[in-house]
């Protein structure tokens, strides 16, 4: 009887462990916050280089913020065609009770410490942000859990550039890392596309892929 209480209770513990993951992500990526402001009020106590830093409100956020053309299972099946080695399961609705953006949120887990998240236009379902979301792991498996994020985050960026084989695409990624390091919002734009990174330091990473509006040139 002792034992399957034990049992028990381990099995409880580990279930709270993925739910709590699968928050941390969540809270940590720029997707559920309404301005990226708001992620630094669920943070115990700002890092130093982020007290004095003015959050802006996330650009797909913005009143007429352009989509991709796809919706987000038009792109998840792409997707898993063409990178069928880091494979993205299906995306979940979050529960979007007191956001006042007018997005479905959704999310999936890759792994214990790895999340891709979206944000989806209402009514046509089509895609204003994709994420994803690195939880770092302390200890000798993070150089592991670290490539394999970089590994998703490149695939998603040769998914919207397809002409950067797999060496460029993560020379740019690690160059876009580190040009955003220590920041809670970097942006670097590349022709129609905007790049994001939001650096949360041992809170977790997200890298984020949105579509930008582009303006015809006037004399």
């Amino acid at each position: 009887m002792t034992l399957l209480v034990i049992v028990r209770s381990n099995l409880v513990l580990k279930i709270r462990v993925k739910a709590d993951n699968m928050k941390k992500a969540i809270f940590t990526g720029i997707f559920l916050c309404s301005t990226l402001a708001t992620a630094s009020l669920r943070a115990e106590e700002p890092a130093p280089q982020d007290r004095a830093e003015h959050m802006p409100t996330a650009p797909y956020l913005l009143t007429g913020a352009p989509t991709f053309d796809m919706t987000i299972g038009q792109f998840r099946e792409k997707y898993n065609a063409l990178n069928p080695e880091l494979p993205i399961a299906e995306y979940r609705a979050i529960d979007g009770r007191g956001d006042k953006s007018n997005l479905t949120r959704a999310a999936s887990k890759i792994n214990e410490n790895l999340y891709a998240s979206t944000a989806l236009e209402q009514g046509t379902g089509k895609i204003k942000t994709l994420q994803i979301t690195w939880l770092p792991v302390p200890g000798p498996e993070e150089k592991a859990a670290r490539d394999s994020a970089r590994a998703y985050m490149a695939a998603l960026e040769r998914f919207f550039e397809p002409t950067l084989n797999e060496a460029q695409s993560l020379k740019r990624l690690d160059e876009l890392l580190n040009n955003g390091k220590g920041s809670r919002y970097f942006e670097q734009k590349e022709g129609a596309l905007r790049y994001v990174i939001a650096d949360n330091g041992e809170k977790g990473l997200t890298f984020a892929i949105e579509p930008i509006k582009l303006s015809l040139a006037t004399d």
